[in-house]
């Protein structure tokens, strides 16, 4: 199988400056993605999508190649992520002069995930034939039956009924997450410029202590406190 992997690592990143290559326990964050792709053996080519020269650099240092420079109207805050990797596609398509099988998603703001985690979803993706196989992760105290709105001051069920007093092990049925650690897609459904949603897609459950997703300053904290206790 020809499996591409892709890492989004655009620039300009709001809420935590610098994110991608921000330091985490003396690393650059992408280099964790980076380095789980690597140790997992099963891409023809590993590829980082971004539109900043300091983070292809860094990129190109720890493993991955960058064969060329996100365009600009690609790495808008409001950007969709299934465009950019559209783009990407077509574009090592053309450049190594090769047609996949599969492209794997690897969000560089997931730490955690591991060669073993990669592994798995490929396996699932290659075996079911389904249309994607993306990463979850379950829900304990914020199951969707928690959820509430505020409406005239006044609080009501979001959309499902909560009985008082349950205890969070008796809500049903469980509840997962997209954990955006990630996303694998047969081409012919990134062609179509679709990642997962549809019928026939997939879970992969990681463990609660695999997925961190930094957004801001609390996750570093927390993504470091869990490097140090594992």
């Amino acid at each position: 199988m020809n499996i591409l992997c892709i890492i989004l690592a655009r620039s300009g990143s709001k809420s935590v400056k610098n994110k991608n290559i921000r330091l985490l326990n003396n690393r650059p964050l992408i280099a964790y993605t980076i380095g789980s792709a690597i140790k997992s053996k099963l891409f023809k080519h590993i590829i980082v999508s971004t539109d900043s020269k300091k983070i292809k650099k860094i990129s190109k240092k720890y493993g991955a190649d960058v064969p060329f420079l996100r365009p600009k109207f690609l790495s808008k805050d409001n950007s969709k992520a299934v465009d950019a990797l559209h783009h990407t596609l077509i574009t090592c398509e053309k450049k190594f002069k090769i047609k996949y099988d599969y492209i794997v998603e690897l969000m560089c703001t997931n730490p955690f995930k591991t060669s073993f985690d990669i592994k798995n979803v490929i396996s699932k993706q290659i075996k079911s034939k389904a249309d994607s196989v993306i990463a979850v992760t379950k829900l304990e105290d914020h199951h969707p039956i928690r959820i509430k709105k505020i409406e005239n001051k006044r609080i009501k069920n979001f959309c499902l009924k909560e009985i008082p007093e349950t205890n969070r092990q008796d809500l049903k049925p469980d509840a997962y997450i997209r954990c955006g650690s990630i996303y694998s897609m047969r081409r012919d459904m990134l062609l179509k410029k679709v990642r997962y949603g549809t019928k026939n897609s997939l879970a992969y459950v990681m463990p609660r202590k695999r997925v961190v997703n930094i957004d801001e300053e609390l996750d570093f904290d927390f993504a470091e406190f869990l490097m140090k206790k594992y």
